[in-house]
């Protein structure tokens, strides 16, 4: 287990509660799950610290999923208190995304990290140009589907979720609107989806990672808790701030100002792959 140097610990320590803050504040406002922030950052930061290559995209991965138990949690009280989460799709689509996050987790501590990194870059520059240029009124139906598409659809939004490290709204607002779900009670919905995923997903990183070489100090797996911990507080403290604002905000402006930032983002983690 490598160790990091006390010069290096201490920066981290300060930028990691701001990416809390920023992650808890997106989690509650835009619905997208904190963890579409949280997992550049790290892998960013665990770059500059000279974690290895083969597990630095898996620990951000898992480290991110813990965090969104604690974000998801308080953002989905404080839309409910609204009455914008909708508790029948909910009991409707639980057991389908939790198959769907098993697989999701397991397949990503059998997938090899510049592998699962490039697959995170990809899916970053398309959520930047959803958010860019998607418009609320595309519609793919008045309703959503039922019968085994239902199961399906559930299944993919928790496996691709819990692979890419993200709360399930990044899949789940998206589908929801384009199926006639008003965006606030998609939002609201999307962000207790990502409670579904996020413990499950967390145990299954934490399995898959337990014997993997070259893990940062103080790990569970593939849970990094100084990240965690770090994380946690200010994550969980803005996500409600969010989710108030979520519901008195014209959030269009941020929307395409956090499409930037993922599209820049996804550039740079495809840039480091190839040098």
């Amino acid at each position: 287990m490598p160790s990091w140097p006390l010069d290096q610990v201490l920066p981290l320590a300060i930028a990691l509660p701001l990416v809390g803050i920023a992650a808890g504040l997106i989690a509650g406002l835009l619905g997208v799950g904190g963890g579409i922030v949280i997992v550049p950052v790290l892998y960013h930061v665990f770059t500059v610290l000279g974690l290895d290559e083969a597990v630095r995209m898996h620990v951000a991965v898992g480290t991110s999923l813990a965090t969104i138990i604690a974000t998801s949690t308080s953002s989905w009280r404080s839309h409910a208190r609204k009455g914008a989460v909708d508790r029948d799709l909910l009991r409707s689509w639980g057991p389908f995304i939790l198959v769907g996050v098993a697989i999701g987790s397991l397949a990503a501590g059998w997938v090899k990290g510049p592998v699962l990194t490039g697959i995170f870059a990809g899916f970053a520059l398309l959520v930047s140009l959803h958010m860019a240029f998607g418009r609320p009124e595309w519609r793919l139906g008045h309703s959503l589907p039922t019968g085994a598409a239902k199961a399906g659809l559930a299944a993919l939004i928790g496996g691709c979720s819990a692979m890419m490290g993200i709360g399930g709204g990044t899949f789940a607002v998206p589908t929801l609107t384009l199926f006639g779900t008003p965006i606030h009670r998609a939002v609201g919905t999307a962000s207790a989806i990502g409670l579904i995923i996020g413990i499950p997903g967390t145990l299954g990183f934490i399995l898959t990672g337990w014997n993997a070489a070259q893990l940062p100090p103080f790990s569970l797996g593939y849970v990094n808790l100084l990240g965690v911990a770090a994380i946690l507080p200010t994550s969980m403290a803005a996500a409600p701030w969010g989710a108030r604002l979520a519901h008195s905000l014209d959030t269009r402006l941020l929307r395409r100002a956090f499409a930037v930032f993922l599209f820049l983002t996804s550039l740079r983690m495809a840039y480091g792959l190839l040098n």
